[in-house]
């Protein structure tokens, strides 16, 4: 996020409103902005949604639109260098491409069939490979639904053992492809995860496990809850600075 303290919040009389929608070049390429006025706001905020592929600014009541474009034109910089971390040969699905499961780094195979199970397996030489069958085209989903079952399984498995641990019910577990959060509790026991973070080292799935869990007992953010997740999930700290690193570049995964 990048930020601009704002000196005066009285509207322009005769500028008009930046559009709520719009786009932005960013070197060699155009990525959307959505642009959001808020009366409240003290400063304008820009944001890099999840995988890179859009922002998202925030804005005083009635800023006059140039003073949009001013602070996108000094900051494109800025933007450049944090969108070229999502390149699109990174995001992409592709057979002899690799994609993380549970933090391994997997070959994608494509079998040449048009019917099989997409699986885990070795080729030849030992290394770690995700075969899949089907037409090319679906490759992408086939993976996603297969990504899907597997963070399932894992993660059913962990919120039982953690739930367990503090004597507290789960009534449903769900998965999603949110990009805001990772995890959800609800009042009612309800639990709905992001299916994208099997691709991260089982020991963070853990700790989102451990998160999501402990907010059974405590539905907050305060000290007895960061506790109660430290003790579900000894390796707390480091699975946070994980996602935080390189959670982003798992919503930039594209499975079409």
């Amino acid at each position: 996020m990048f930020s601009l303290l704002r000196k005066s919040l009285r509207p322009s009389s005769s500028g008009k409103a930046p559009p709520a929608q719009r786009m932005v070049d960013v070197g060699n390429r155009s990525v959307p902005i959505t642009i959001k006025e808020n009366q409240r706001a003290t400063r304008i905020t820009l944001r890099i949604e999840p995988g890179g592929k859009a922002l998202k600014m925030t804005i005083p009541y009635g800023l006059h639109h140039r003073e949009v474009d001013d602070f996108l034109e000094r900051h494109n910089g800025w933007l450049k260098a944090k969108l070229s971390k999502f390149s699109q040969e990174e995001g992409s699905i592709r057979d002899g491409g690799m994609i993380a499961i549970r933090g391994v780094a997997h070959r994608i195979e494509h079998t040449g069939t048009l019917r099989g199970v997409t699986q885990l397996a070795r080729n030849a030489e030992g290394e770690a490979v995700l075969r899949v069958s089907g037409a090319p085209e679906h490759m992408g989903r086939r993976i996603a639904t297969f990504l899907k079952k597997e963070a399932r399984a894992d993660l059913e498995r962990l919120v039982a053992l953690h739930a367990g641990a503090i004597g507290k019910p789960v009534r449903s577990i769900s998965m999603k492809d949110t990009r805001s959060r990772w995890g959800s509790c609800s009042h009612d026991g309800n639990l709905s995860f992001s299916w994208r973070i099997v691709m991260a080292p089982e020991s963070v799935i853990d700790y989102l496990a451990a998160h999501e869990v402990a907010h059974l007992k405590e539905m907050n953010h305060g000290p007895n809850f960061w506790a109660l997740c430290n003790r579900l999930c000894p390796d707390m700290e480091a699975s946070k600075a994980w996602l935080k690193r390189h959670g982003s570049q798992l919503h930039a995964i594209d499975f079409g």
